[in-house]
Parts: C-alpha cells; structure tokens; sequence
C-alpha cells in the first residue's frame, strides 16, 4: 500500500498562502514558515504529519500528496479546513 510523509501549512485565506509559498520559494524555512503561520496543532512540529496511507487525509490533500513530486511546495490547496501548502517529505508507491 502506498505510503507517505508530508507536511503542511494550514492558513485561511488563499492570498495568505500564496504569500507564505512566494516567502518559501525565496529562501524561508518551510518548518519555521509553518511555526509562525500555520493553524493547524502540527505547526508546534514544523507542519509534519508523520506517515499516512492513501485514503488518510481529505481527497483533496491526498491527491496532492501521492501525485506531486517528493520536495517541492504544492498548493494552495483548499480543503474544507481552508488553504494548504504541502511538501510532500517522502513517498512509498
């Protein structure tokens, strides 16, 4: 079964997340990205969600993580939650 790791910020707004990807991509820290930002409990964690299997999380965030490339920030990606960013950290297809 497929497996992955991932994290995740978790903001309100889609500008709001397309600001934190703009400051990601220009060199910021995903994780302190994450601590400072991010609503979700593992922004304590630096936005990691540990190891998940497929079916785990919403469908919108788990088609993102078991189709976008290991390392690179997807997203915005609304959910029902509101906007993510993620960074898919490690895939077993």
């Amino acid at each position: 079964m497929a497996q992955a790791s991932a994290r995740h910020i978790l903001v309100s707004t889609e500008d709001k997340a397309n600001e934190l990807k703009a400051a990601i991509e220009a060199g910021a820290e995903f994780a302190q990205v994450a601590k400072e930002n991010s609503s979700c409990p593992s922004s304590r964690q630096g936005g990691e969600l540990g190891t998940f299997g497929r079916g785990q999380m919403v469908p919108e965030f788990d088609q993102v993580v078991f189709s976008a490339p290991v390392g690179v920030v997807q997203g915005p990606v609304k959910t029902q939650f509101g906007y993510h960013l993620v960074e898919v950290t490690d895939r077993q297809d």
